[in-house]
C-alpha cells in the first residue's frame, strides 16, 4: 500500500482522482477490446460450371455482391468518458465544500464512466448481432448501434478462386 504524508491536504481527493483516472483508461481499453466483432454474407455464389448464380439459385452473368460488416469502438464513447473525468473534477473545484462531496463527486464519475462503457459495449454487440445481415439483397441499408459502436460496411464482388 502506498504511504502518504497525513498531514498533506486534499491527500484523499487527489488519491480519488487518480482512482477515477485509472477506472477511466481501464474502461476505455476494455471497451477498445470488447467492442469489436465482424459479420459477412454473400447472397449467392458459383454454381458447378463456374458460373454465377444469385440467392434464388437462378444464373447471372455478374458477380453477386457480398457484404461485410465491422463493428469497432466509437469515438463518442472515449469522449464521454473525458468529459465525465473532466466535468467531475471541476465539479469537485467549483462545488466540493468539504473532502466527503469531493470524494462523492469522484466516485459517482467513476461509477457513470464504469455504466457507460458496460452499457456501450452490451448494447452495441446485441444491436450488431441483431443485424439482418442474411436478408441483405444487395441494396438497401442497416440502422447501426450509434453511438455506442461504430460499423464499417463493406460490398464486393463475391472472389472465386
Amino acid at each position: 500500500m502506498l504511504q502518504t504524508a497525513p498531514s498533506l491536504p486534499g491527500v484523499e481527493i487527489i488519491a480519488r482522482i487518480r482512482r477515477l483516472l485509472v477506472v477511466g483508461l481501464v474502461a476505455a481499453a476494455g471497451y477498445s477490446m470488447c467492442t469489436t466483432a465482424g459479420a459477412g454474407y454473400c447472397p449467392g455464389g458459383v454454381d458447378a460450371d463456374g458460373g454465377f448464380i444469385d440467392a434464388a439459385g437462378n444464373a447471372t452473368d455478374t458477380a453477386p455482391m457480398c457484404i461485410t460488416l465491422t463493428l469497432q469502438p466509437s469515438a463518442l464513447v472515449f469522449l464521454a468518458i473525458a468529459a465525465i473525468a473532466f466535468g467531475a473534477i471541476t465539479l469537485v473545484l467549483r462545488r466540493a465544500v468539504d473532502v466527503p462531496s469531493a470524494l462523492r463527486y469522484l466516485d459517482r464519475a467513476a461509477a457513470a464512466i464504469v455504466i457507460i462503457t458496460v452499457a456501450s459495449v452490451v448494447i452495441s454487440q446485441i444491436w450488431f448481432a441483431l443485424i439482418p445481415i442474411t436478408e441483405w439483397d444487395g441494396t438497401g441499408a442497416f440502422f447501426y448501434p450509434f453511438p455506442f459502436g461504430s460499423v464499417d460496411m463493406d460490398t464486393q464482388p463475391i472472389s472465386v478462386g
